[in-house]
């Protein structure tokens, strides 16, 4: 092994000559249900229960969506953007549960449920983050809990001692091969052989248990696609390493689905090609996928086939905030309201937090099955008002009374990070002045389709559309794609 790379007073395991080492190194760190896991850090009392995060919720009611929900919780059905009130049908709370009562919930089959703390999560968050920065110099900060990692230079994909290594190296103790051709994938256990990029990975995924003392799931591999992959191919608390050289084979028996950047309506689309795994996808004739897909269909084919040249880069300012979260397709408009409400008070949260101002404030409604619907207001200058930020969304959501629709969203834009004096908006109404519901641009007509933010592999979340947003399926074109999560954890914030 040559010399290690000091971090934060240790040798990193793994750590090699970077500079000699042609094939990136990338690792994806997915936290495991984030915020059931902070909640279980400072509530040990809630390891193995079946825990329910809810955003907009209150203790004892029924309000809100499922921010996240732990996998003892999923067991019984909940998802992440489900409503609690959805949940609470399959998972009652333990609060209602009464062994003596014959008609109250059994306890056996009930969860603990919980208002989402983001302050709370933030600060774990950036412990995590201390982590991370000690452990690479590259990162790309997606989310309150994912991270990408460009490691190239702190380790390499030579196998461990010239030949697996040692048992303290991270090896299986046979030094007999001098070979640094990269084993076979490994997941989360024993290989034949192990590169020092495992080694690195495990230090980097141990550490952040030990000093934030929250779970994660790290992907290796040697693209950003290929690492995200990885990292949710054997959650929870999972490790799977995909050396240069095997990616191809450990895509091609996944699902479409399972494609970073593939959503819901192109795994459909595709379906109807007869391309249902990522190996088809990697062998399909490009000019065809050109033309049913678009310039995103000879990507995706790239992708499956394991080329993915993007690289790691800081995420920057965003653009825009916003929350959308998936309902049961309803045309009640009390449950629209309530819903816009809640979203516009935390996309104002949000942007109070970040200390940036916004001059544009938004609505997307999305009809099922797929058709989306945006609705803008311009505002004489840039604000900080959580008040004006509800009235402005509720007033666009009028439009939509009598529809009946499956997502909603609220959305600020036209951010403004600079310390300029805040608009004053005197005699502003909803509905007067130019560019009312217009976004500097023409708005799109009912049943069009815009975009959309990712959705979970589950099938649903809260998330942000940020820079390069995601299409009108869930799918990202941009390097926004990691906003679809397999953990099913609805984001709920950036990392910052």
């Amino acid at each position: 092994m040559t010399g290690g790379t000091p971090v934060a007073g240790e040798t990193l395991p793994g750590a090699g000559g970077g500079d000699d080492d042609a094939d990136r190194v990338v690792c994806h760190v997915d936290m495991d249900c984030f915020y059931a896991s902070c909640e279980r850090l400072r509530r040990p009392d809630l390891a193995g229960e079946p825990v329910v995060v809810g955003m907009g919720y209150e203790p004892g009611e029924s309000i809100g969506a499922v921010a996240t929900a732990s996998y003892e919780a999923r067991e019984f059905g909940v998802e992440s953007a489900m409503p609690i009130s959805e949940a609470l049908e399959l998972l009652p709370r333990r609060a209602d549960a009464d062994p003596d009562d014959p008609d109250a919930p059994d306890p056996e089959e009930t969860g603990r449920y919980l208002p989402v703390d983001l302050d709370f999560y933030e600060d774990v968050a950036s412990e995590v983050k201390e982590v991370l920065r000690d452990c690479a110099d590259t990162r790309r900060e997606v989310s309150i809990d994912e991270a990408y990692l460009d490691a190239t230079d702190r380790t390499s994909w030579a196998v461990a001692g010239g030949g697996g290594g040692s048992p303290s190296d991270g090896g299986d103790g046979d030094d007999g091969d001098d070979s640094t051709d990269p084993p076979p994938s490994g997941a989360a256990g024993p290989a034949e052989a192990r590169t020092l990029a495992e080694g690195y990975a495990r230090h980097v995924k141990d550490r952040i248990e030990r000093e934030a003392g929250v779970p994660a799931s790290v992907g290796v591999a040697p693209n950003m696609s290929a690492a995200k992959v990885a990292s949710d191919a054997d959650k929870p608390d999972g490790l799977v390493v995909v050396p240069p050289g095997s990616v191809a084979e450990f895509l091609a028996p996944l699902p479409t689905a399972d494609v970073h950047g593939v959503g819901p309506v192109t795994e459909g689309t595709l379906a109807e090609l007869g391309i249902e795994t990522a190996g088809d996808l990697a062998a399909a004739d490009r000019d065809r996928l050109a033309a049913e897909l678009g310039e995103r269909g000879p990507e995706l084919s790239r992708r499956a086939a394991g080329d993915d040249d993007r690289e790691v880069t800081p995420t920057g300012l965003p653009k825009s905030l916003s929350r959308e979260s998936a309902l049961p397709t309803t045309a009640d408009e009390p449950t629209k309201r309530e819903t816009v409400s809640a979203l516009a008070a935390d996309v104002a949260r949000r942007a109070r937090e970040r200390g940036c101002l916004y001059r544009t404030i938004g609505i997307k409604a999305v009809e099922p099955p797929f058709d989306v619907n945006t609705r803008a207001r311009s505002l004489p200058g840039p604000v900080d008002d959580p008040d004006l930020v509800e009235e402005v969304a509720l007033d666009l959501l009028g439009e939509f009374d009598e529809t009946r629709v499956r997502k909603l969203g609220v959305r600020v834009s036209k951010l403004d990070f600079a310390e300029t004096d805040q608009a004053t908006l005197g005699g502003f109404e909803p509905g007067d002045g130019p560019g009312d519901r217009s976004d500097g641009a023409a708005d799109r007509p009912r049943g069009s389709v815009g975009r959309t933010a990712g959705t979970d592999g589950d099938g649903g979340k809260l998330t942000d559309w940020v820079d390069g947003e995601p299409t009108a399926d869930g799918d990202a074109t941009g390097n926004e794609a990691e906003r679809r999560t397999g953990d099913g954890q609805a984001s709920l914030g950036d990392w910052s």
